[in-house]
């Protein structure tokens, strides 16, 4: 295989996107840690590669079936796709039948963890759907992101099934510990998919994808994502208030560090109605300042988990 083909895979996995989900699944391994689980090496290193295949599966498969759209946006580092596909249509094939290789590994992946750890078949099961949900994103004929429904999709991946991952690879389980952050988590996926998505609105539409930014506009979309950002900040106020250091959490640090995405995606909302330049910038910054959050976060859980 020639160097530039494997130069384009590569592109086309999106690693960026692969990488802010390993921070995410560091997250749910490090409260299963603060909960008291101990930190199990072969755990972690085997819950992540569940997810890391399914993350590139993800990856393959959505440039594969959003090849139209692609030709349309443009690209950038958080949205638009990758446009290897676009511009080696050659590779077309391949990607959509790696993405199902990758899916089938993560899954067999689920199935190994399950029997030498001993864990209940619903990992397996959690592990299975999250893969389909994957593929259907864009995949006929369920095309969640085409039906209105990536939004809510989002959420749900980033609020339960990434970090949950994580939890549940360390302490064998879900509980009321992690349940607290569910809400946080997905406000802020629900805010992350609506700023990727103000960039591609006219391609998205030219493709028919009905998401909020094509049927509501970047406006509302940009003042949805405000209202969730601030709603996670009030949550953490009120985990503050109401059950201070739950497991040595301080809320009161945790609340601080969600003033940076916050304040992002208010200047951005300020600026809905900026020259595109100008708004993606904004857009982009919040973005940016999620990411920032996820990785304060994992620091501060870090020096509280117990190894």
């Amino acid at each position: 295989m020639e160097y530039s083909v494997i130069l384009s895979l590569i592109k086309l996995a999106r690693l960026h996107a692969v990488f802010v989900g390993f921070f995410m699944f560091l997250i749910g391994a490090l409260l299963a840690c603060i909960s008291g689980a101990p930190f199990t090496f072969m755990r972690f290193i085997l819950g992540y590669a569940i997810l890391f295949t399914a993350q590139l599966s993800v990856s393959y498969s959505n440039d594969y079936f959003d090849v139209i759209t692609d030709q349309y946006s443009a690209k950038n580092l958080f949205s638009g796709g990758s446009k290897v596909l676009v511009e080696h249509p050659e590779l077309r094939h391949f990607a959509k039948w790696f993405a199902v290789g990758l899916m089938v590994l993560s899954v067999g992946l689920a199935a190994v963890f399950t029997v030498v750890f001993s864990f209940s078949v619903f990992f397996l099961l959690f592990v299975i759907v999250g893969n389909i949900i994957g593929w259907f994103y864009t995949a006929p004929p369920v095309r969640l992101s085409y039906r209105g429904l990536g939004e809510m999709t989002t959420m749900l991946v980033i609020g339960f099934f990434i970090p949950e991952l994580g939890y549940w690879a360390i302490k064998g389980g879900v509980d009321e510990f992690y349940l607290l952050f569910v809400v946080p988590f997905s406000l802020y996926g629900l805010a992350l998919i609506i700023n990727v998505e103000v960039p591609d609105r006219e391609a998205d539409a030219r493709a028919n994808k009905k998401n909020l930014i094509v049927r509501k506009g970047r406006g509302v979309g940009l003042l949805v994502s405000a209202c969730a950002l601030l709603l996670a900040s009030l949550y953490f106020v009120a985990c503050s208030l109401v059950i201070g250091g739950y497991h040595g959490i301080d809320f009161r640090l945790v609340t601080l560090a969600s003033f940076i995405p916050l304040g992002a995606g208010l200047g951005a909302l300020l600026k809905r109605n900026a020259e595109p330049a100008i708004l993606h910038r904004f857009v982009f910054a919040t973005i940016a300042a999620l990411f920032v959050l996820v990785l304060l976060v994992d620091a501060y859980l870090f020096d509280l988990a117990a190894f």
